[in-house]
Parts: structure tokens; sequence; C-alpha cells
């Protein structure tokens, strides 16, 4: 078969590898689409060393049919569409024992700690695999890993009807959140973002969406203006890596002012910067801070949503580029990573 292989950091070649053998328990998957993840695109210099062991294939983020089915494998046939779910968790640390999967001590990821998805075929345990309709596009199937995590990242803040939402952040993970809590309420969502190109993408999308440009008012303030100085009732935290703007709070402490009390901010930037809260501002509130990270059995649930029509997954994809040009495709966004959200790869042919 052919795969994108990370031969060293910095350099992905295209070559033929060995196709991977199927054993009992598990479910060979020819790969039609895989995506490119901010994570990825944190493996490609090498900033996981030596997490990633190069010369490897990357890719948790992939969507194919059922080539073959291994020994002792039930509920799977040849053609069947599936998602392919990437945690690998260790099922005995404190976390695991109490069925809190994402927290495990020692998680691991296809593509990240051991070959993944960027290739024309994978062969998984069938305990990853979540089937999908026949009719769902092949390009829409590789985004359920993704969507996986707006849709925890909702169910840890625990969103629910009638709920008003602000994120900070209209990037990947930005978008999926949003598109997450529509399929929860219809109230009012806060985009905060600097790029008006990603703004434009979820305002263009959904209706009650307000989008906010921090380089032009205090988010914050403009929150409150809407609401009558009441606040939201969820913050989320999806940007990591934040640019600071004069005048305007770091983005957890935003959320944090920006919620009413009682509120709940939910974090999931990996941001590697110390991140400054005024403790103060949220036990006035008596409010709580959550941290989201992966997912945790949510592909089910995205799954029913994309097979429904709930979602809006076009918005999303940038670009779709062939496998062959995975180095062109990183190069691709790591120039112009403010014009592009998800870039996909076409092993499909």
């Amino acid at each position: 078969m052919k795969a994108a292989v990370l031969e060293s950091y910095k350099n992905f070649v295209w070559k033929e590898v060995p196709t991977p053998k199927v054993k009992p328990g598990e479910v060979l998957i020819r790969i039609k689409f895989a995506g490119i993840c901010g994570s990825d695109m944190h493996v490609f210099p090498g900033d996981f060393h030596p997490r990633t062991p190069v010369p490897f294939i990357p890719g948790h983020e992939m969507g194919g049919v059922v080539e073959e089915v291994g020994e002792g494998v039930s509920g799977f046939e040849v053609g069947d569409k599936v998602a392919v779910d990437p945690i690998i968790w260790c099922g005995k640390c404190p976390a695991c024992k109490r069925k809190h999967y994402p927290a495990c001590t020692s998680l691991k990821l296809l593509g990240i700690d051991m070959d993944g998805g960027f290739a024309e075929y994978i062969s998984v345990p069938v305990h990853m695999l979540y089937k999908t309709s026949p009719e769902l596009p092949d390009e829409h199937v590789a985004l359920v890993e993704i969507y996986g995590i707006g849709f925890h990242a909702n169910n840890r803040a625990q969103t629910k009807s009638g709920d008003s939402i602000a994120i900070w952040g209209a990037g990947r993970v930005g978008q999926v959140i949003l598109q997450a809590a529509r399929t929860k309420t219809q109230n009012q969502i806060f985009m905060v973002d600097p790029l008006e190109n990603r703004l434009k993408i979820a305002a263009s999308h959904y209706e009650n969406i307000v989008t906010i440009n921090p380089e032009k008012e205090n988010p914050v303030d403009a929150i409150m203006k809407y609401t009558d100085g009441k606040g939201v009732d969820i913050a989320f935290e999806a940007i990591g890596h934040a640019v600071e703007i004069e005048g305007v709070p770091t983005p957890v402490r935003a959320c944090i002012q920006s919620i009413r009390g009682g509120g709940k901010v939910c974090v999931l930037g990996l941001g590697d910067e110390p991140s400054p809260v005024v403790f103060k501002e949220l036990i006035w509130k008596e409010a709580q801070i959550i941290t989201s990270r992966v997912s945790d059995g949510e592909f089910a649930e995205v799954i029913d949503n994309l097979n429904q029509g709930n979602l809006k997954p076009e918005a999303l994809i940038s670009k779709v580029m062939h496998g062959s040009e995975t180095q062109q495709a990183f190069e691709l966004i790591q120039n112009e990573s403010r014009n592009y959200l998800k870039v996909l790869l076409d092993f499909s042919r």
C-alpha cells in the first residue's frame, strides 16, 4: 500500500509500505479520507518528540470502508462505512477504573504514538470502529473525530436547551463546539476571534450568532451589553496559544468575566503559557471551571447528528488534497494557517 510516512521531522515521503496484517479481533479499513489536525501540525516539526517515533505514519482523524474482517469479529461486514476512534486507554489507572477514559494517565492515540491513518489501509481493533450511514459522504466520515471533541466539550459543560454560550476561538475546535452546541440550544452564541474570515464562517451557517473581534472591541463588554449585564451560561476557551491584545483580558479570564453567576467555563486550549486567572472573580460567581480533552464515546452522537443532517461539515472543509501531497498540505497550513480550517487528505484514488 501507499502511505505518507513522516521519515524525519518536517519531511513526509509518499512511499510503498507493507499493508497491515489483520489480527484476530481486528478489522482492515481502506481509508478514504483523513484530516489534518492541530496536533498533527505539532507532530510535523517534532514538538511531540520523543513521543512520536519517526519514521512513522501520522493521522488520527480518518474514515473509510471495511476491507477485511478478522477472526472473531461480529457486527461488521466488508463494505461497511466506518469512522475510527483513535483513542487507546490503559484500563488500569485510577481514571480508567472510574470509566473516565479521557483522563487516562497513559492515553495513546493512533497516528501519534503509533502508525495512523495517512495511508491507504489501517488495521484496528473492532471496538475502535463506529458504523455510519452508507449515504454519508466519505469526506464527512473523516470529520467524526474532531466533531467528537466538540460534542464532548458540550457534554462536559452539560449544555442544555436555552443555554447562551460564548466561544473564544473560531478555529477548527471552536467551530465544532459551535456546531455541537447548536444541536442542544438555539439561544444566542457569541464567537470571539480576531480573524474575520473565521467569524464569517460561523455567522454564515447559523442564525442568532454574534461575532466579536477582540481587536475592535472588548469581548466581555460586548457580551455584557448584549445580555443586559447578565452574562452567558457557558463560556468555552478553544484558543490555547493566545496572542495578547492590549486592554483585553486573557481568554480564560475573559471567559470567567463573561459568564453569569453560577455559570461554567470549559477550557480546551492546550497552550504552554501560564494563563492568569483572578479566582476572586470566579468565586464571587460561585462558578465552575471545567476542562475537556478528547472525546469519550461521542462518535455515536456525532454520527447520529451527521446522518440526520444536523451538522454543517462543509463549513469546516477548506481544501482537499491527495495523500501524495501530504508534504505540500502541511507546508500550506504551516505558512497560511489563518486561511484554512480543515484540510483533508484523499486516499480513495
